[in-house]
């Protein structure tokens, strides 16, 4: 199996839409309770959902990208703020941290080798 896509709820799509094409995404659909985006790289896409009820999403959606740096300095010039910069984190990934318009959080980080192989790998089946 291969994942398609993850929906994220926002509760301003507006707002919501700009955010995520300031972060440098291409939106493909765009309709007043629904749009998605296609990543930078590879074939994945993400969408967001208009929800306006009181909620707590606890989900965390992870985009990777091999100049982490680069591309938090980037952002930051584009009015986008962090709550943690680049930091290497014991699981041996670097990571950064933000938080889109919505309260939906994200990390931006880079694994390279260790996102499929880590040293802990185990490759358990039915």
């Amino acid at each position: 199996m291969n994942l398609n896509q993850v929906t994220l709820p926002v509760d301003d799509m507006d707002k919501a839409t700009e955010f995520y094409r300031r972060m440098g995404f291409l939106q493909i659909v765009d309709t007043q309770h629904y749009a998605r985006f296609e990543c930078t790289e590879g074939n994945s896409t993400f969408s967001l959902s208009l929800d306006e009820s009181e909620q707590e999403n606890a989900s965390i959606i992870y985009f990777e990208h091999k100049d982490l740096d680069e591309l938090v300095l980037t952002l930051k010039k584009k009015g986008i703020e962090f709550k943690q910069d680049p930091t290497d984190m014991r699981h041996l990934w670097r990571e950064a941290i933000l938080i889109d318009p919505s309260g939906n959080k994200i990390k931006l980080y880079w694994a390279g080798e260790n996102r499929l192989h880590p040293p802990w790998r185990v490759e358990r089946s039915a």
